[in-house]
């Protein structure tokens, strides 16, 4: 899917059961509508590899998010750890993808963890009802 300043990859077999528009339209809001940003679907061996050559933890990670400049990023979620971790939120699959979307999504804005952050993100996913 491409829209605009915003794309979709899976780079996996399965296919994630949610709406690229409201991931377009988030992005928008925390982001701006000039932000450029690629959202990769991946699996854990290539979260892992990503996670260990890029941030030094040989470990899955559910989501790595990069700013590439001040108007483009990429964000990257695994798939497979975010479904086995999305009950510790009590979350379906779905609603944690984009829980994590939006952490990412702050994360590029040049926030950190904190209050603030955490803030941020639930009032997103109030607007957006997720």
């Amino acid at each position: 899917m491409e829209e605009e300043n915003f794309s979709v990859l899976n780079k996996t077999r399965s296919n994630p059961a949610v709406d690229g528009l409201l991931f377009r339209d988030i992005k928008d809001h925390v982001l701006g509508k000039k932000y450029d940003l690629s959202l990769v679907w991946i699996g854990s061996s290539r979260s892992r590899k990503m996670n260990r050559e890029l941030r030094g933890k040989d470990k899955p990670a559910n989501i790595l998010s990069f700013p590439l400049s001040k108007e483009s990023g990429e964000i990257f979620i695994d798939l497979h750890r975010s479904k086995q971790e999305a009950h510790l939120f009590d979350e379906t699959h779905e609603q944690f993808i984009v829980h994590l979307y939006i952490h990412g999504l702050y994360h590029l804005k040049g926030m950190d963890h904190g209050n603030e952050m955490e803030k941020s993100e639930a009032k997103t996913r109030k607007k957006f009802r997720v």
